[in-house]
């Protein structure tokens, strides 16, 4: 198993590679990372057979920017018929897993084999449980097959608690009907991602308050307003009427750049389309004033060196809160309903 593959959004390849890259090199996994274009994968090729497993002991999947679900193993060529004892032959030297998950690529392709894995996993699931393979319990290993063809799968396993929430990496979130913009999943997802679930009551609740920047129409205020939050849409556009009737949100027509609450709020989230630095700046800026406590802000990202850009940014930030001796969790992730941008959270640890 000397073989780590990384699913992304198609597109995000490179960028895919040179993160990897930069985390193997700095704990000291030799090897090299390789991708083709617009495939929504990429791999890191270990020159120790340990080394996949030693970069998955050391980083945190949901520390990871660009990957949407990584797992080790190896491919393994199918035949037309009897896959399954192909497979049981190739998993051999697998440990047992607790759970398992079919999953195919973010692709055209991907989607055509998706009824497949359907049909096919309930006769595999039961002829692993009968070779001693797959043995559901707490939380452990998942044994993820990646079908790259009918032909050819990627045979791979990740622990339970450090990979993907969804298979694939994709949120399976509904969008709500009264939501004025499907933006309004970008900030559903990326509540998911960066805050437990067990702790949503206590910081999403009805008795805080916060600041959409760059609100209209409304769709990341909806969400805010269906937490029964009071909330302050700045914008020069309109809002959405359905929104102004719940008595919920007060409409500014402001410059969200220049705009600074009074008293200061429980979140502030953003989804302004501008240049990432000065995005950037403005989360410098809520957390360091101690103008929110929380805030979720959308990156928009350069046509290259994308990884590059985000990881400057990142630190700028951090530097910034070290320079005021703030403490700060910071978290960096593409999501799924992200297209060319990150979402960045930030929590203030000192208040």
């Amino acid at each position: 198993m000397n073989t780590l593959l990384l699913h992304c959004r198609p597109g995000f390849e490179g960028e895919v590679c040179s993160e990897i890259s930069e985390h193997a090199a700095t704990l000291g996994v030799a090897g090299y990372a390789k991708a083709r274009p617009s495939t929504a994968c990429a791999e890191f090729v270990c020159m120790d057979a340990e080394g996949p497993a030693t970069l998955m002991a050391q980083l945190r999947f949901r520390e990871l920017i660009f990957p949407r679900q990584w797992a080790r193993g190896h491919y393994v060529a199918l035949p037309e018929t009897d896959r399954i004892s192909v497979l049981l032959q190739a998993l051999e030297g697998y440990p047992a897993c607790t759970s398992l998950w079919l999953e195919v690529l973010d692709t055209n392709d991907g989607k055509e084999l998706s009824t497949f894995c359907r049909k096919f996993e309930a006769p595999l699931r039961k002829a692993l449980e009968k070779a001693g393979k797959l043995r559901p319990g707490p939380p452990g290993t998942r044994l993820l097959l990646t079908f790259i063809s009918g032909r050819e799968v990627f045979l791979g396993v990740a622990e339970e608690q450090n990979s993907a929430m969804w298979p694939m990496g994709i949120p399976r979130l509904k969008f709500p009907r009264e939501a004025p913009s499907r933006s309004t999943l970008k900030l559903e997802e990326a509540w998911h991602h960066f805050i437990p679930r067990d702790q949503w009551d206590d910081r999403l609740h009805s008795d805080m308050t916060a600041v959409d920047l760059g609100a209209a129409p409304g769709g990341w205020t909806w969400q805010l307003v269906n937490r029964g939050m009071l909330v302050t849409a700045v914008d020069n556009g309109p809002m959405a009427q359905s929104l102004m009737d719940t008595g919920l949100v007060k409409h500014l027509m402001a410059d969200g750049f220049t705009y600074a609450p009074r008293p200061p709020v429980d979140w502030m989230v953003c989804d302004i389309v501008e240049k990432p630095a000065r995005n950037a700046a403005l989360l410098e800026t809520w957390l360091g004033e101690g103008h929110c406590r929380e805030a979720v802000v959308n990156l928009k990202l350069p046509m290259k060196q994308r990884y590059a850009e985000v990881r400057r940014l990142l630190d700028r930030i951090r530097e910034g809160f070290q320079a005021r001796r703030i403490k700060v969790a910071i978290g960096c992730k593409q999501l799924y309903h992200d297209r060319e941008e990150v979402t960045c959270h930030l929590r203030r640890l000192d208040t």
